[in-house]
């Protein structure tokens, strides 16, 4: 594996499945394909989850990683060729990955949509000049338009529950789970990095997938794919197994002017004890840092089927199964 953007780079679904409850198992199992590697992660946006997540699986593979906040540690970079550098830019990401590259074996980086340029983001130019320039296998840990390690943790959990034994009964009276991912309201604009994921892993996984959101927050169409697009909220959770609440800014679809913009802040889309009750029992879900009572009333979040701390732990279960992979092609 030389980069890691889309669901299609994991390979057969089923099988990617099975290694990630084998590493969840047994995490240490592979530590001598990390022995004297070193894995950089570049970080040109804020983080929590996804650094930590991706140290702790780089550890586990007996790696060492290392940590670089652009915005902190480093020269300030300029990422578009061209320009004359007469501003607070010192370095250009045309010296400075290649550099990168030299002290290391893989490379993940995040780096986030600008959006206001809806054409610029959704081309991916930082992530592809690391792919270029760096000569090591580029891990997304958010683009501007993805998040694959987020989507991939998404459906660990989501096969985990759906199996667990107390939910034989669902399986009895369904072939599958139906998996709704709906927008939620957000005082500031998001990318559409990780509803885009989500969309496009559920897709390619064996779910019934539905998403809702209001008039005007339509997804390309290449991440929607074959799911049904609901815009009555309660009708797309009727009978739903997992809820996946998100945030997204107008991704442009329909007006490019709106592209990045919050045009609707209507609290009625806040997923609370109403939306749930129409559900099958439904396990709620979200990639986090969440906004309570905005995105999700603090009933919900806290209830017993709220899975979001699994769902996160599970980041380093998905992180570890690509960086195993890509220790696998470097041997």
């Amino acid at each position: 594996m030389k980069t890691f953007f889309h669901v299609q780079d994991i390979g057969d679904l089923k099988v990617a499945l099975k290694e990630a409850l084998e590493v969840k198992n047994t995490p240490f199992a592979w530590q001598h394909l990390g022995k004297n590697k070193t894995i950089i992660l570049v970080f040109f946006n804020s983080s929590l989850r996804t650094r930590l997540s991706s140290q702790k699986a780089a550890l586990n593979l007996g790696m060492n990683p290392i940590v670089l906040n652009v915005n902190g540690d480093s020269w300030k970079l300029e990422t578009e060729m061209g320009v004359v550098m007469d501003g607070d830019k010192t370095e250009h990401l045309r010296e400075a990955i290649p550099v990168i590259g030299s002290y290391c074996d893989i490379i993940g980086v995040r780096s986030f949509a600008g959006l206001t340029d809806r054409d610029y983001d959704y081309q991916e130019s930082v992530l592809k000049q690391f792919i270029d320039y760096s000569g090591k296998p580029v891990i997304s840990l958010e683009s501007a338009t993805v998040h694959p390690c987020q989507a991939f943790a998404d459906l660990i959990t989501i096969e985990e529950y759906w199996n667990k034994p107390e939910n034989a009964a669902r399986r009895a009276k369904k072939d599958r789970p139906k998996v709704v991912m709906t927008w939620a309201p957000h005082p500031k604009s998001l990318p559409q990095a990780v509803p885009n994921s989500f969309a496009e892993w559920m897709n390619a996984a064996d779910v019934d997938f539905v998403i809702t959101q209001p008039e005007g927050y339509e997804l390309d169409p290449r991440f929607v794919g074959n799911a049904r697009v609901e815009y009555d909220q309660m009708k797309a959770l009727e009978g739903a197994d997992f809820v996946y609440a998100k945030n997204w800014s107008c991704p442009g679809v329909k007006d490019l002017s709106q592209y990045g913009k919050i045009i609707n802040k209507d609290l009625g889309w806040t997923v609370d004890a109403k939306h749930m009750a129409v559900t099958d029992n439904a396990y709620f879900m979200h990639c986090l840092p969440v906004r309570r009572n905005m995105i999700v009333s603090d009933e919900v979040i806290d209830s017993p089927q709220s899975i979001v701390i699994p769902e996160a732990a599970n980041r380093v279960v998905s992180a570890q199964v690509v960086m195993k992979r890509m220790l696998e092609d470097l041997a």
